[in-house]
């Protein structure tokens, strides 16, 4: 018997709503409403491309030269983005979870990522994604299982499908990370640019995204309208970044809730994002994605 790429494929429904998680990253493969896929994603028989729908822990975006600093001790993690030498969207991607629960309209899955290069940690990841009436909601909770703190931030990688140039999009960010063009890691903080800028709706046009960007007050949403529907990505007040990504072929858009900003276990702008995992506590945050 052959075995997907992505591992099993839990399947969950309600009302409009249906979605695909897999069993391996916990990933968003597919989130339809009245039978439509919204999503950019990838088939059954395929892998993530671009990060889609990935989970991103114990810490999203990039850490600069793969290195950082955490107690006293240097630490130096494995570059899994080569080009730019950084490590990349923390090491959930490939790990396999197992199912807690699995209903009709839920599926909580668990993972523990454990000591390794780069990382002394011992973190148990829960994730569970349910379908309403209301949409999708994602509650991710991680705990420290270990002995050690553990530095820790979490994002998630989901894309919105659309033809980018009359998209309408909508966004609360006020602050905008700035960062050097070869490598996209921090040089500082500054108000969100012109192009931007849509705090107001506006169609997106020529707007080009791999930003990070702050500035808001308790939770966030935003909104993608194209293909006569209203996509919203919202998120919970422990997750102060965003990251906006455009794909290469202008064909969908990542809106990706974050707890911290790119390159966070290091000094510089958004090393206050860091959360600080003693032994035996835990942090819970909570996204979701809703239709109209």
């Amino acid at each position: 018997m052959s075995i997907l790429p992505t591992g099993q494929q839990f399947a969950i429904a309600s009302g409009r709503y249906a979605a695909v998680v897999t069993e391996v990253g916990a990933t968003l493969r597919s989130l339809t409403v009245d039978g439509d896929e919204i999503l950019w994603t990838f088939p059954e028989d395929g892998t993530p491309q671009g990060c889609a729908g990935e989970q991103l822990a114990p810490w999203p975006n990039r850490i600069r030269d793969g290195r950082y600093t955490f107690d006293g001790e240097e630490f130096q993690l494995n570059i899994s983005e080569v080009p730019r030498n950084t490590a990349l969207h923390g090491l959930l991607g490939g790990l396999p979870f197992t199912a807690v629960r699995h209903t009709d309209d839920e599926v909580v899955l668990r993972a523990v990522i454990y000591p390794q290069k780069g990382w002394a940690g011992t973190v148990e990841f829960t994730v569970g994604h349910r379908v309403s009436d209301e949409g999708l909601t994602v509650t991710v909770e991680a705990t420290n299982i270990g002995q050690v703190r553990a530095p820790y931030g979490y994002g998630a990688h989901p894309y919105v499908a659309a033809e980018l140039g009359d998209a309408i999009l909508t966004t609360p960010f006020a602050e905008e990370l700035v960062v050097d063009a070869e490598r996209l890691l921090p040089t500082g903080l500054g108000a969100v640019t012109a192009e931007h800028d849509f705090r107001r709706p506006r169609p997106m046009g020529d707007a080009e995204f791999d930003s990070a960007f702050t500035g808001v007050e308790d939770q966030w949403l935003v909104s993608v309208e194209a293909n006569d529907r209203v996509v919203e990505f919202w998120a919970d007040e422990t997750m102060g970044w965003g990251q906006i990504y455009t794909n290469p072929e202008r064909t969908a858009i990542a809106i990706e809730p974050m707890t911290c900003g790119p390159d966070a276990f290091n000094e510089g702008p958004t090393h206050d994002g860091v959360i600080v995992l003693e032994p035996g506590h835990s942090t819970v945050s909570q996204w979701g994605i809703r239709v109209r």
